[in-house]
């Protein structure tokens, strides 16, 4: 511990140091296009360390300033890291020259402790059997009216009644975590067949769920480290963050594998149809036992933070913008009858409109990184070396004025639509996944994309035709971007039930 202690200790005053000595000297190595200062031997390491806690804007300010929206970041402690906000570039990533790209080892290292061998964590042979397999059960309909019918139950008799009793007592609650409980009990369901979280805000958080917590915000700290050593020395002292970190993987490990044996035993005492959770057709397909459960718990952290996050972004961005929030409440509808039919959903193109909007600004995944394998050119021109880090950022993306025009900043859902001679909505324009890789695209876009915006489109239009969600605090919430976004300190709102009268008005 004291020598961990003293490594971070003696780093701050080195950086400290360099901040004033480097202060009025020129960055003596440059790249093509912009990117931060970089000196010989400690790179951009001053900049970065200046920067930590604002590195989402500050890679976007300079992504702003580059004529490609390309920048090239190199640092002591890391590989070279070339960020891109172009979607030929992310095309050419993503699709184009897909082979050259996997995750690979630097990434699969940050969080190979927690997903193991999961569908999100592998490249090669092993990500295309995962891949084939998901795939095949995705598609099936089992599954599908599985999921249907599981979020109809998660929201009719789960999370209304839990608003309806906070609206009656005019009590403040985070919605954040209300939104992050259900995904949890939704995902949980689907994956595990098996309910691991109470909605009601007065209980506490289930254990697992506190754990894939520590565990996600630990292993995105590995990836922001201004020096990896640091984590993987801390990793070997078993000590601080790391110490936490082995001890939430444990809880959840213990956990999943748990249920893989109840799970075992109830094929083998009642048969193959007795779930159709996503767990039960895995077992089935005989994959090995490791495997299932690094794929079950990534399925879980992908689906229950990237959800909520989406949606509690909505709400807020809806609460700053009421004339939109008038029109699309218009468009749902009132009334107490259900809403999930799914042609229903499908008009409800306002809605869909607001969830990209929503997105856009604050991507539930605020970057993703692939390693080179080979050297390469992308398609702006810059040029790439085995070993290198290339980095997509959807974060800034959504924030570049040559993708978005002038008013990137404003939530503006009419930018989704085609534009009409008429005062009536146009079709909703087909934008492509490489200037909104939110869901990601190419051969890895996400599998789970389309029930994603079921998800959110059922959940969303279910609060709003019964309840007004009025955030508490004027204040504009912070966007925290470890492994999957969320909002610090969560969405503090009153619930209101929404006056049946007004319904006269729209």
């Amino acid at each position: 511990m004291f020598i961990s202690l003293f490594a971070l200790v003696s780093l701050s005053l080195l950086l400290y140091l360099f901040n004033d000595i480097l202060s009025d000297l020129r960055p003596v190595i440059k790249f093509s296009g912009h990117g931060p200062p970089t000196y010989p031997i400690i790179g951009c390491l001053v900049s970065f360390y200046r920067n930590r806690c604002r590195l989402l804007d500050w890679y976007t300010e300079l992504l702003a300033e580059s004529a490609s929206n390309t920048i090239v970041v190199q640092r002591i402690g890391a590989r070279r890291t070339i960020v891109t906000a172009n979607p030929e570039n992310v095309e050419y990533i993503l699709k184009t020259n897909f082979n050259n790209f996997p995750k690979g080892k630097p990434f699969t290292e940050i969080l190979g402790d927690f997903l193991g061998y999961g569908i999100f964590n592998v490249d090669g042979e092993l990500w295309r059997t995962q891949r084939k397999l998901v795939s095949h059960e995705f598609n099936a309909k089992y599954l599908r009216d599985f999921y249907t019918s599981t979020l109809e139950d998660e929201v009719e008799n789960r999370l209304l009644p839990v608003l309806d009793s906070l609206a009656k007592a005019s009590k403040v609650v985070d919605l954040q975590e209300l939104l992050r409980r259900l995904a949890f009990s939704m995902i949980c369901r689907v994956s595990l067949g098996d309910d691991r979280c109470s909605l009601d805000p007065s209980q506490p958080i289930s254990p697992l769920a506190k754990a894939f917590d520590i565990a996600s915000e630990t292993c995105a700290r590995r990836g922001a480290a201004p020096i990896y050593a640091i984590w993987k020395f801390k990793r070997w002292l078993g000590v601080g963050s790391e110490k936490r970190l082995k001890d939430a993987i444990k809880e959840v490990h213990e956990n999943v594998e748990t249920m893989i044996q109840e799970k075992k035993k109830m094929i083998d005492d009642k048969g193959e149809n007795c779930s159709k959770d996503l767990l039960s057709r895995l077992l089935l397909a005989g994959l090995e036992e490791e495997i299932i459960r690094d794929m079950v718990i990534s399925f879980i952290m992908a689906g229950r933070d990237t959800i909520s996050a989406a949606m509690t972004w909505l709400f807020w961005l809806l609460s700053c913008d009421p004339n939109t929030q008038q029109e699309l409440v218009k468009e749902i509808g009132f009334g107490g009858e259900r809403l999930l039919n799914r042609g229903k959903l499908n008009e409800m193109k306002l809605l869909k409109a607001c969830l990209c909007e929503s997105m856009r600004l604050y991507p539930p995944v605020a970057w993703d990184s692939k390693h080179a394998i080979a050297n390469d050119l992308l398609a702006d021109g810059t040029p790439v070396q085995a070993g290198d880090r290339v980095t997509y950022f959807p974060y800034g993306m959504g924030r570049m004025e040559a993708l978005w025009g002038k008013n990137w900043l404003k939530f503006k859902p009419g930018r989704w639509f085609i534009q009409s001679n008429t005062k009536k909505r146009g079709s909703l324009k087909k934008v492509s996944p490489f200037k909104f890789p939110i869901f990601q695209a190419g051969p890895r876009i996400c599998l789970g994309k389309d029930m994603a915006f079921i998800q959110m489109k059922y959940i969303v239009a279910s609060i709003l035709r019964r309840f007004e969600i009025i955030p508490v605090s004027p204040n504009k919430p912070v966007f925290v971007p470890h492994l999957t976004a969320h909002m610090a300190s969560g969405l503090e709102v009153l619930v209101h039930k929404r006056d049946q009268l007004r319904k006269t008005s729209f």
